[in-house]
């Protein structure tokens, strides 16, 4: 069942670009740049794009919504980008393409 994740990605490229692919988690456009044809590394790169996006959404949204966004939205919404990105990281580590839980399923890197 772990394989199923894995598919349309060779050994090789997925062995060769673990380093970029954690990289993508803390700033997503290195594997762009340094991996550009490592479709292993781009996949975490999407992954690490959208959970920029997310952060800043809930940033924007505990910004906004005095009292309950400042002590409860922004502080569990930091926690909930911080559990996803350790997700991705070790995904990255272990040679998985696993998506995300909740964003997993959005494309915004081709």
């Amino acid at each position: 069942m772990e394989e199923m994740y894995n598919d349309g990605f060779t050994s090789e490229d997925i062995e060769q670009n673990k380093v970029m692919s954690l990289l993508a988690y803390i700033i997503f456009f290195i594997p762009l740049l340094a991996a550009k044809d490592s479709k292993f590394a781009r996949y975490h790169a999407n992954q690490g794009l959208v959970l920029l996006l997310l952060g800043i959404s809930i940033s924007l949204v505990s910004s906004i919504i005095p009292i309950i966004g400042w002590f409860i939205i922004g502080p569990l919404g930091t926690i909930f980008v911080i559990v996803l990105a350790v997700m991705g990281i070790i995904n990255a580590l272990n040679g998985k393409a696993k998506p995300l839980p909740l964003i997993g399923g959005i494309s915004l890197i081709k």
